[in-house]
């Protein structure tokens, strides 16, 4: 019924770049707000980005900003992250989630989760 589905991880070198999407099936994603979260081994799930509803509002970690740009396009059901001049320290799994009740976006919160993708960095 809802469901999410990320794709785009991979191998990458430091410097490179990788676009994540996150894909909604069962339901529209236009009602939602989405963020992008991950969580390496040993640390806790980190907000990356999140995007509104109507795309105008985003919001990113300090860790990513600069680097990293959310997008969505509601009438392809996708919300897309650009991953450029990537670090070591970007390696994690990568999650989407959708917020049926954020104003704006939320960087710590989500209601419905996809499985995640892995994104490693490495030389």
């Amino acid at each position: 019924q809802l469901q999410l589905v990320e794709s785009g991880g991979g191998l990458v070198q430091p410097g490179g770049f990788l676009r994540l999407s996150c894909a909604a099936s069962g339901f529209t994603l236009d009602s939602y707000a989405v963020g992008w979260f991950r969580q390496a081994p040993g640390k806790e799930r980190e907000g990356v980005s999140c995007i509104s509803r109507s795309g105008r509002i985003t919001n990113y970690a300090e860790s990513v900003k600069g680097r990293f740009t959310i997008s969505r396009d509601n009438a392809k059901n996708t919300v897309s992250l650009q991953m450029d001049s990537l670090k070591p320290e970007d390696t994690a799994v990568y999650y989407c989630a959708a917020d049926a009740k954020a104003l704006g976006c939320s960087l710590t919160r989500g209601d419905y989760w996809g499985q995640g993708t892995q994104v490693t960095v490495s030389s």
